[in-house]
């Protein structure tokens, strides 16, 4: 998590922010291969981990590929407005990959526990990295000014 260092009742973020990458495995088959159900976590796990919707979530079925490790799934993330939440099934092989960046922390073990709970993992491989220590932008502070900016300058595009 977050190293905050604090100078004159001042916090300085050590990093831009947390990326949790989570593998999780033993997964319930039918709960990896349930649209409604990973459309409503992409939907949701930002409310419960205290971040906000930028879009709605983008989900798809990806079907399997002949001569490929790959036998289908879904593929999906929701942009946030503290950065994104991505997803990668595999229920042939009871496996997902979940990505979690965020230029705010948030409560890593909380999502991981959802996530683990909602698919019903048998095994957890997790990391929380942080990145960038050196990024020197000064970017705001609170959500309602992230928002703004990620508005205006998503409109110049």
């Amino acid at each position: 998590m977050e190293l905050l260092l604090h100078y004159n009742k001042t916090v300085i973020r050590e990093m831009f922010g947390p990326h949790l990458t989570l593998d999780i495995y033993g997964c319930d088959k039918e709960k990896l291969k349930n649209y409604e159900l990973v459309y409503k976590m992409l939907d949701e796990l930002p409310g419960i981990i205290g971040m906000h919707k930028y879009s709605e979530p983008v989900l798809h079925n990806i079907a399997p590929r002949e001569n490929s490790f790959d036998q289908g799934g879904l593929t999906g993330f929701v942009i946030l407005v503290e950065s994104h939440i991505s997803i990668h099934t595999f229920p042939e092989d009871n496996f997902a990959s979940i990505d979690i960046f965020s230029c705010k922390s948030f409560d890593s073990k909380k999502a991981t526990e959802h996530l683990v709970g909602l698919f019903e993992a048998k095994k957890i491989e997790s990391n929380v990295k942080r990145r960038g220590r050196e990024f020197v932008k000064h970017y705001p502070r609170s959500v309602e000014k992230a928002d703004a900016i990620a508005i205006r300058e998503r409109a110049k595009a």
